[in-house]
Formats: C-alpha cells, structure tokens, sequence
C-alpha cells in the first residue's frame, strides 16, 4: 500500500487543473495525516463488538439464510469496476474481507482516505464506478448520493472557491475480498457526509454503517442551485412527533432543548452502548407503527428494492422492541433530533451545529436546518455483516 502522500500524490495528477493548482501545502497535509491517524488510533483501540444496549451483542439476531434475492448485478458491477482500474489503482483499492480498512471512515473533510477516488477516475472509470453504485442502491439511494456530492462542491464554492477540501468528485472507493456468488465480500464509498458499507454474502446483504448528511442541505445557489436532501425525512420525523398523544410524546421527548450535537454513532462509534430509551413500539397504535415503519422504510429504502424490503421485514419483526426517542421542541422551523432504535436498527437523524459554514450563520454556536447528520446502523455486532462474516468463517474456516 502506497503512503499516503503518495496516494494524494496520484489523486491530485488525475484530478481537473482546479484541485493541481489548489493542492494543499505540506504542513496542511501533515495535520491532515495526523489528525487521520489518531482518529483511527482512539476508534480502533478495542476489537470490534459492535453498538449495544447493555453492553453485550444479543445472540441469534442475523441467521444465516437465504433471501431470494439475487446479488448477482452488484457482483458484476464491482468486478466490471475492478477490471477498469489500472493495476496500480486496483492495488490499492482491494483489502481482504476481514480487513480492519472496513471500520476507517470518517465523515469529515480532513480524513486520510484509502482506495481510488472520483477526482483521479477518467470517464470510463467513473461510469463504472457510478454503476456499482446503480446495482446496490434504488434510485432515491443513488439520487441522495449524488446530490451529497454536488452538495459538497456547493460547500467548496461558498468558502471561496476551495475545491481542495470540498468537491463533488472527493470519494473514494474501496472492495474488500473478492467479487463472489458465494464468498464474503463487499465494497465501501467513502467521502464527506457520504459514508456506505455494502457487505455481501450470497444472496444476504448488510448496509451498514451509512452516513449521510450535508452542509448546506439546500443550494440556494451556484452550479447546483435547487439541490436539496433528507427534507422529507426531517420532515416526517416532526409529524410522527406531532401524531403522539401528550402521554406519548412525554415518553418520547428526552429533552426539550437541543443547543449541541446530538449523535452517538458517527465515525470510530462501533462499540458504544446505548440503551433503549423514548416511547417504546408496545405504546403505539397501530396507525403509529404503520407511520413509525415507513419513516424507517425512507432510510432503508436507500438500498436496490428487493434487499429493501428484505431489511424492512426484518425490522417489522421487531417493532415491539422498536424506541422512538426525541431531542428538541416540535415548532415550525425548529431544529432537532431523533433516534430510531431497536435489536436489529439504529437511525439518528441530527440537526448540527455550522461547521464548514460558520462564516455564514446567524449563530455558529447553536443547531441549524442548513447541517444535517444521519447515520444508519446494523446494532449486535452485524455492522459491515461482522455477525454473519463471524458465522461463515466459523463454518467454513479459511
């Protein structure tokens, strides 16, 4: 594996004229390593485990089994993706399935990135790439994931024009194993406020951890003028709030002001223990549970169709089990959080605080709706398919 200077060496030679004539100073890039490295340091100091709620994985969640769905189009899109890299990008784009790269991701702008990035791909390289991306996720999926990466030339152009740090090619790509009908295997994207984890296993899949989010969530100008993301998902997340009874929703609500960030799970979180806390499933109507499904059904609905409704079948199961759970007030225009938790799901949805955009706030110390953060989780050790990669290498020991 190249070092990393190396690495940003080559992205910057096929990268456009802007990113050449803009790259980084050396000192810049060598906070940049540092931070990188200690980020990794700290979030990979204890062995995977995976997020639980009383600080031990729950047995017998992730069986073995077949879907009846066919992986089969992304097996051929990533090996199509794979052969279209020249053998030096392939070297370093590939890891072993079982490889700790999988847990090395970071939403932000600063992090060290492993693999081949969009900003050194040419256009057949790019197509390929785009078309891994097509096979694995429906079309709102895809959509989301390229409006997150216009979103992010959008944020380069409203701090001064720089495309070194933000720009909508700025993702890399990773596959871990090898392309395979039967084998373990998968595939990681990852880049600012774009983070998917794509672990396959015949015909099952895990798309876990995911992350996205922007800022700003809506262009109000430039070359993506009209942009926008996660509105409906803010915005049904406010009316299933609004739909609870006050009982209800003083079960729900944890806080009624929200003045910080509020999400457990981002990067190098793998292991933290979160209980169950909010407005427990048992204590919903049905008209609620139907209303508390297809919110998850949005966050879900990001992978192909078939393995969607595979997931959300898995998640109906266990909706007994299934919290809701509140940060914030309900008005109009409001910012918040909320938690979706259950066996077998975690989805935080959070209203942050201006990061990259503070020059442009009103307050740059309190929440806004122009900086959202959402992650999905797998919970019990199945994050990146851990559980069932545990389970095949104990039944088939390489």
């Amino acid at each position: 594996m190249p070092p990393a200077s190396f690495r940003l060496g080559l992205v910057l030679a096929a990268a456009p004229a802007f990113l050449v004539a803009a790259a980084p100073d050396e000192t810049r890039f060598q906070r940049f390593q540092r931070q990188s490295r200690e980020a990794e340091q700290r979030g990979l100091a204890e062995p995977f485990r995976g997020i639980t709620a009383a600080g031990r994985p729950e047995a017998g969640l992730f069986p073995r089994r077949s879907t009846g769905v066919s992986t089969e189009p992304v097996r051929r899109a990533a090996a199509e993706f794979l052969a279209a890299l020249t053998p030096a990008q392939r070297d370093r784009t590939r890891f072993p399935v079982d490889d700790p790269e999988w847990r090395k991701w970071m939403n932000q702008h600063f992090y060290v990135r492993q693999g081949v990035a969009f900003a050194e791909m040419d256009e057949g390289q790019r197509a390929a790439a785009f078309a891994l991306l097509r096979a694995a996720l429906s079309a709102e999926g895809l959509q989301l994931s390229r409006d997150i990466m216009r979103l992010n030339h959008t944020l380069g152009e409203l701090n001064g024009g720089n495309f070194t740090e933000y720009g909508e090619w700025l993702y890399w790509i990773t596959v871990m194993g090898e392309p395979s009908a039967d084998r373990p295997w998968g595939w990681q994207l990852d880049g600012h406020h774009l983070i998917i984890n794509y672990f396959v296993l015949g015909d099952q899949v895990v798309m876990t951890p995911v992350f996205v989010g922007s800022e700003p969530v809506v262009a109000a100008g430039g070359l993506h003028r009209g942009v926008a993301i996660l509105q409906a998902e803010q915005d049904d997340g406010l009316a299933f709030l609004r739909s609870l009874s006050p009982a209800q929703r003083a079960r729900a609500v944890l806080r009624p002001d929200k003045t910080g960030n509020d999400n457990l799970t981002e990067a190098f979180k793998d292991n933290v223990v979160i209980p169950y806390a909010g407005l427990p499933g048992t204590e919903l109507t049905g008209a609620q549970r139907g209303a508390l499904l297809a919110l998850i059904g949005r966050y879900v609905g990001q992978q192909a169709p078939g393995h969607a409704r595979v997931r959300l079948a898995e998640v109906e199961a266990q909706m007994d089990r299934t919290h809701f759970a509140w940060i914030g007030g309900a008005e109009d225009g409001g910012v918040f959080y909320y938690r979706i938790h259950s066996p077998v799901i975690l989805i935080e949805f959070d209203h942050q605080r201006p990061a990259n955009l503070r020059h442009l706030a009103a307050d740059p110390q309190r929440p806004n709706r122009q900086h959202i953060h959402v992650v999905v989780r797998t919970p019990n050790g199945n994050d990146y398919g851990q559980d069932l990669l545990r389970q095949h290498l104990a039944a088939h020991p390489h």
